[in-house]
């Protein structure tokens, strides 16, 4: 499922089944995708095109029935939300790359970095909300995350 502003997550949309091994509540399985096409003149590059989606996994994506609420579901969105900025991030910095025979290694070495720092944020949005229960920090982080897309609506996944 591809990020969409008018569409938030419902429990429905969580088809895994809960991992009764963690103490986790809900899990968000989200990523960037990416592809890109590159047209050549005999050896020399002339122009590439990329692609860049953020993807929700429902199939790996799973919550506790029991012990979800409406606010772990809002965490969970805003995990989504962050992948959502990541692919922003990862448009805008395409949109500053020039056409030159390494395109390829670029767009694929600025993948691997958005990933990373994707990864870095989620784990930090994670440990300081303390996973939602931290009501205080988690109002913080939704703001910021919200704002943050704002500054890059120029980069919006297209609904």
């Amino acid at each position: 499922m591809s990020w969409n502003a008018s569409y938030k997550l419902s429990w429905n949309d969580f088809k895994d089944k809960p991992n009764p091994n963690t103490s986790a509540v809900a899990i968000t399985a989200s990523g960037i995708t990416f592809g890109f096409s590159v047209k050549q003149t005999d050896a020399q590059v002339v122009s590439f095109k990329a692609d860049v989606f953020a993807h929700f996994y429902p199939e790996q994506s799973w919550y506790k029935s029991n012990l979800a609420d409406s606010h772990v579901l809002s965490h969970e969105q805003f995990h989504f939300n962050i992948t959502e900025l990541y692919a922003r991030k990862f448009r805008q910095r395409i949109s500053l790359l020039k056409t030159s025979n390494n395109i390829k290694k670029e767009l694929n070495q600025l993948y691997k970095i958005i990933k990373m720092e994707l990864g870095e944020m989620q784990n930090r949005y994670d440990n300081e909300s303390n996973y939602s229960r931290n009501i205080e920090k988690q109002t913080k982080w939704e703001t910021y995350i919200t704002e943050e897309l704002n500054k890059l609506s120029i980069f919006k996944s297209v609904d």
